[in-house]
């Protein structure tokens, strides 16, 4: 089983205590971890942190990020995200929704606008194609 990043397992426990005390089932914090860690199939929180390590956080749905697509600037949120098994693994197939429409035509007399692109990237953000002047087509990072 792939285990996230503490903070997107943290991000999940926050949400389930939210959801929860929407429901009338108050929960504290401490609590909604341990919900999080038996759904991995740890005993506990402490078992579950142990086992995500203390990598960098990589990128899951929801998430607020920033970055370039075709060399202009954006901030979006993730959409969707899918790991990319094969291989040549460290790929991440990734759906963004920009806050603002991106145009990613650089002419003056035209332009073509896109609220949401789906691409491949590495775990570190970056697309593997490149555009014409040799930079990824794809660069993503958290907010």
């Amino acid at each position: 089983m792939n285990i996230p990043s503490i903070l997107e397992l943290k991000t999940r426990a926050k949400r389930l205590r939210t959801e929860l005390n929407k429901q009338g089932q108050t929960i504290n914090h401490s609590g909604s971890l341990e919900l999080i860690a038996r759904e991995f199939g740890m005993k506990d929180w402490n078992t579950l942190f142990a086992a995500a390590g203390n990598k960098p956080p990589s990128f899951f749905v929801g998430q607020k990020v920033v970055g370039e697509y075709l060399g202009q600037a954006f901030t979006a949120t993730v959409y969707g995200l899918k790991h990319i098994n094969n291989k040549s693994s460290g790929y991440n197939r990734i759906t963004l929704n920009f806050e603002e429409a991106v145009d990613v035509v650089t002419f003056e007399s035209f332009s073509a606008f896109r609220k949401r692109v789906s691409a491949t990237i590495y775990d570190s953000g970056n697309s593997p194609q490149r555009t014409s002047n040799g930079k990824p087509q794809l660069t993503v990072r958290p907010a």
